[in-house]
Formats: C-alpha cells, structure tokens, sequence
C-alpha cells in the first residue's frame, strides 16, 4: 500500500513564488519539518507535539510569520486545513490532498493578483462585488436552514472580513471561513448545499 502523503503550501512573502511540497505522512510524524522556499527567505516549520500540531506560517498579505495550533490527526488526514492571516482574513497556507490543496494555492494566487492590481484598494472589501454574491449565498444556505454545527446549536455570529466571511456558533465558538476574494469563491460556496461548523481542535 502507497504510504498516505500530504501537500503543503503558501505563497512566499519574499518572492511571491508559490511553493508547494509533499511530504509523508512518516516524515511530518517524524518531524520537526522546515519546508522552505526556494529563494531561502521563508519558510513554513511543522512540529507535532502529540496530539496538536504547531505550524510556523509565513504569511505573504501581512509578511509576518504566523503561529497556528491544530489537532495532529487533523493534520494528517484531513482533505484540506486552510490556516489564516488575523489582519485581513485571507488565507496564507493550506495542508491536504493534492488535488484540493493545487486548487486552494490557485484560488489564492488569484486573490493575490487583485489585491496587487490595486482592486481592492478603495474599498472596505478586496472585491465588493464578490462579497455580495458571497454574502448573498450565504443568507440563502442560512435561510433554507443549512447551516449545522457539530454542537447542534442554531444560533450564528456573522463576521465579515477584508477578503472573507466567519460564520461561528454562538453556543460553541466551532466556525468555518468562507474565502470571499474571487470568482471562484463564489462558485465553490455556489456548489455546496450545506455549511457544518466545526469546532477548532
């Protein structure tokens, strides 16, 4: 049996390059993991301590490192984990399957693009017209009651950010980020009947 492997990526500050790695998931377990871009000036570091996992981000909207926590198993076996900026809501690495993470990084690249194009620079929002769709969808998946948390609570804070959206349980604190940027934001969240809150590890 092919040993499980996982993809990691970001954008990095430094050079605005796209790296992503593959490593096992032997290697991560075995760790810590230093994954850095080509150009040496960033890098992303994984340290599983038992069962939560601390990841060192470099972050390239705030070009700061970020300090994230998340459950090791998660880390391991999850489809795809997006880790965010504080500042501005937008997400600066993603671990997972290859085939979700590529299209994340995509996804990413994009908004990069706009924001460096000036598109946003005006505005409360990088793209006003997407976070209307966004904002607009999502009402819609709330009012046909398809939002859910893990909890099994009902009742829901909205926050809204410079290029995303939170939906968080008021019961629980379990969420979920909704990228809010570009187009294809707004087709994934098009495509999904249902939202489940889950609750950070």
């Amino acid at each position: 049996m092919d040993e499980e492997k996982r993809s990691i990526a970001y954008l990095c500050p430094a050079c605005r390059q796209a790296v992503i790695v593959e490593r096992s998931v032997f290697q991560i377990a075995a760790g810590p993991v230093r994954l850095p871009c080509p150009c040496g000036k960033s890098a992303v570091q994984i340290e599983m301590r038992g069962p939560q996992s601390v990841l060192t981000v470099p972050c390239a909207v705030c070009r700061k490192d970020h300090h994230v926590s998340c459950s090791s198993h998660a880390l391991l076996h999850e489809k795809t984990l997006a880790f965010s900026c504080g500042a501005s809501g937008l997400h600066c690495c993603y671990v997972g399957e290859e085939e979700a993470v590529f299209a994340a990084m995509h996804r990413l690249e994009e908004t990069m693009d706009c924001m460096e194009n000036g598109e946003g620079s005006q505005s409360a929002f990088l793209n006003d017209a997407i976070m209307q769709e966004v904002l607009s969808e999502v009402k819609e998946i709330v009012a046909r009651g398809g939002v859910t948390c893990e909890c099994g609570a009902q009742a829901l804070s909205v926050s809204i950010h410079y290029g995303s959206v939170d939906l968080v349980c008021k019961d629980c604190g379990a969420g979920i980020r909704i990228p809010a940027a570009t187009a294809s934001d707004v087709e994934d969240l098009c495509c999904q009947n249902s939202l489940i809150l889950h609750k950070k590890a």
